[in-house]
């Protein structure tokens, strides 16, 4: 008897997650919203814009008709970029089954309300079905290559957590549990900022004892802000806190981290937009958590510092000056 799975997003990381359910024995379904580009992908067993180089298995196929997509699906993964998450959702409600578990793969948050990609799909689609969050250090291209990766999943359905693990699970693909969601969403969210933080420091060649120091201070600043919201301080310093932060911050394939390198290398925002394919979350999470912060009265300098660099124009030579001329105080873990 065959068995169904929907992604909705044909990304890098819906491809990828695609791939890893056909490998469990689904038939997955990918939605994407480029009737032509899905078209493409379904005839040439190849996604060129978001995962180039990986052959796609006849298991996976692409469309662009939401009902088609959630034909029979026994799990529903949601991997649209945050900020098209509202535009994109209602199309799909009327088409959810009772009971079918949705995982949320979407990391950043949402411009202007500061809602987590749970929380908009909590409350655009209402689902009729156990919400789970899928995050850690897991680079798509990685993932789809078969080299070895592990995540968490998230829910405070604890039966439903347990049930996404034995779903992806596999020899290469490693899924822990957790009934934090709100930690582990945030910090596949926060760690995009202190990212492109760290590629300013590559463009601007300041070396690893910066880089290090600002990984270890982004860490803080996204405890500090995680434990403000209710999360759990113990989350940030795991796979989807600090996992997630340093493979962000150092690898070839962090989006948000090449960015920032640009950035530090002199160009400006506006051109390094018009050249991507895909989305840099960090860019607008950076907006919705500073405003966040603010409400909150929570400190947040590297943030700060990554706000005036993307949206006030601010030279990131100067932002590190500022940041390090900050006033002398004692370390703190969070």
């Amino acid at each position: 008897m065959k068995r169904f799975a929907a992604v909705l997003g044909d990304g890098g990381w819906g491809t990828a997650l695609a791939l890893l359910l056909a490998e469990k024995g689904f038939f997955v379904r990918v939605w994407g919203v480029d009737p032509a580009y899905t078209a493409r992908v379904q005839r040439t067993r190849a996604n060129p814009k978001f995962l180039p180089h990986v052959a796609l298995p006849d298991q996976v196929s692409f469309g662009s008709d939401p009902e088609s997509c959630l034909a029979e699906a026994e799990l529903v993964v949601s991997a649209v970029p945050t900020q098209f998450l509202r535009a994109c959702l209602p199309r799909f409600r009327p088409f959810l089954l009772p009971g079918v578990p949705l995982v949320s793969g979407s990391k950043g948050l949402e411009e202007g309300t500061g809602l987590l990609p749970s929380q908009v799909i909590q409350e655009v689609l209402e689902p009729p079905g156990p919400l789970v969050v899928l995050s850690g250090p897991s680079h798509a291209e990685e993932v789809a290559r078969g080299l070895p990766a592990s995540v968490v999943a998230a829910s405070r359905d604890q039966g439903a957590a347990k049930g996404v693990q034995e779903t992806f699970s596999s020899d290469h693909f490693r899924v822990y549990t957790s009934q934090d969601p709100l930690g582990v969403e945030l910090g596949g969210a926060l760690k995009n900022i202190v990212a492109i933080a760290a590629g300013i420091c590559d463009g601007l060649g300041l070396g690893d004892n910066a880089k290090s120091a600002l990984m270890a201070r982004g860490l803080a600043e996204m405890a500090r802000f995680g434990a403000a919201l209710g999360a759990r301080l113990e989350t940030f310093y795991g796979l989807s806190g600090l996992g997630d932060l340093v493979t962000t911050c150092v690898s070839p394939h962090g989006r948000n981290r090449a960015v920032g390198e640009r950035l530090g290398k002199g160009e400006s925002l506006e051109l390094i937009l018009n050249s991507m394919e895909m989305v840099a979350e960090g860019i607008w999470t950076t907006r919705a958590v500073r405003e966040k912060a603010r409400a909150l009265g929570v400190e947040l300098p590297i943030t700060e510092g990554v706000y005036r660099v993307l949206f006030l124009g601010k030279p990131p030579g100067e932002e590190v000056r500022r940041l390090m001329l900050r006033a002398p105080r004692p370390e703190e873990p969070w």
